[in-house]
């Protein structure tokens, strides 16, 4: 006997979660047209979006089978969360938001939005998603996987980023002593 498929609402989930990303990607290429920059860890961007795709498919294998799944609501909530903070950060961001990495040469630090707050508001909203989207149905295995190749991608990512924005008098002045993911900790 066939096993069921993939509970449609976490389908739909995927796919809303995948048309998120196919328009971040076309709004960080508008950010980058015609910018001097320099990019961090450019390196690690094809595991990156590796990292991303195996989003997007690998709880959907490690769920298939069990129709009778139901969100789990704290990690929707979780998620929530951290699609607020992306959203948030990027339009704080504005042009200077980019999925690469990329700091301009004419670098202004912004200091508005949650960055007035943590100095990785983006990077904290995709940790936050990496553990929520598989948990969200309950893939703990896809959730673990994935949350450590996420931080692998992050750790070479943000030393990079951080050193170029460090090149910057004005990124050290304005986010000195600020904490990367968590107010008021460290």
């Amino acid at each position: 006997m066939p096993r069921p498929g993939v509970p449609s609402w976490y389908a739909g989930l995927l796919a809303a979660v995948a048309i998120q990303r196919v328009v971040e990607l076309a709004i960080s290429r508008s950010h980058e047209v015609g910018r001097p920059a320099r990019r961090a860890a450019s390196g690690s961007y094809p595991v990156m979006v590796a990292a991303h795709v195996g989003l997007l498919t690998l709880p959907l294998l490690e769920v298939r089978g069990d129709r009778g799944r139901r969100p789990r609501a704290r990690w929707a909530v979780v998620l929530a969360a951290a699609t607020a903070l992306r959203v948030w950060s990027i339009a704080s961001l504005g042009r200077d938001w980019n999925v690469r990495a990329a700091v301009p040469s004419d670098l202004r630090p912004v200091v508005r939005g949650p960055y007035a707050y943590i100095r990785h508001p983006n990077y904290l909203a995709v940790i936050l998603e990496f553990a929520a989207i598989p948990l969200i149905a309950g893939a703990r295995r896809s959730a673990l996987l994935l949350s450590a190749l996420n931080a692998a991608v992050l750790f070479d990512r943000i030393r990079e980023e951080e050193r170029l924005l460090n090149a910057s008098p004005a990124y050290r002045n304005a986010f000195a002593g600020r904490p990367r993911f968590i107010p008021g900790l460290f």
